[in-house]
């Protein structure tokens, strides 16, 4: 006989006890994109131009205006926190929720749940701030969880270097291959700063923002870390190492 309320109690206390602020994040950018104009699945929003409209208005609202961020309009200054739970696709949120649940279930164990949130927070901010100074005059609006994840990356680099990621590569025709955290992450991150080079200020992926918060969280976990013994090797999980926007 199946025992389902031990099952059931199991699973409760798994979730309790695990990495808690991870899955919430992952929850609320979920969330926020399903009621937004982007999802598609909210009638009110329209279709057609209507869509388009609400979109355009749901990004400047919520995104980074690196023009008005650079000149300290008070509507701007909290937006590069909004922005974290901002989406412009599907195929942008559900790439960085992947990286986020690989990577950051590790690093939150390693952290604690409120130290890893302000954490996660304080990379998302700086990332896209770096960013908006870079491109200070840039009315482009940029969206996207992917700053406070790259740093979610950094950290993940100095912490678990050996831990071994099951990575997808186009240039080995996308086997599965496994590597050690240190390759992938490193190898991701030259790709990011050559991207971040050749890129503007116009519409896509802002690559910029990615090597700022990958620096920011290696930088962080390195100081707070190299003298305490903040190295270790948690049990194996398996990853994706490809490249999310």
């Amino acid at each position: 006989m199946i025992d389902w309320r031990g099952a059931a109690l199991g699973a409760w206390h798994g979730a309790r006890n695990g990495p808690t602020v991870t899955y919430g994040l992952i929850a609320l950018c979920c969330l926020a994109f399903l009621i937004s104009p982007v999802s598609g699945l909210i009638p009110a929003h329209g279709t057609g131009d209507a869509s388009l409209i609400a979109q355009s208005a749901y990004f400047h609202r919520w995104g980074v205006v690196p023009a008005e961020l650079m000149d300290s309009e008070p509507r701007a200054l909290p937006t590069p926190l909004t922005a974290l739970f901002v989406h412009g696709s599907w195929l942008h949120l559900l790439g960085n929720m992947l990286f986020l649940y690989v990577f950051g279930a590790m690093a939150e164990e390693r952290m604690g749940p409120v130290p890893f949130l302000l954490f996660y927070l304080a990379c998302g901010y700086l990332a896209l701030l770096g960013y908006a100074a870079a491109y200070a005059s840039s009315e482009q609006t940029l969206v996207g969880a992917s700053g406070a994840i790259s740093g979610v990356l950094g950290a993940f680099l100095y912490l678990f270097p050996r831990s071994r990621v099951t990575s997808l590569f186009p240039f080995l025709l996308f086997l599965p291959l496994r590597f050690p955290a240190w390759i992938v992450l490193v190898f991701w991150f030259v790709l990011q700063w050559l991207a971040a080079r050749a890129a503007g200020a116009g519409p896509g992926v802002a690559y910029l923002a990615h090597v700022v918060g990958f620096a920011v969280g290696f930088l962080y976990a390195w100081g707070r870390y190299r003298r305490r013994g903040g190295r270790r090797v948690l049990p194996r999980r398996d990853g994706d190492g490809s490249r999310a926007g």
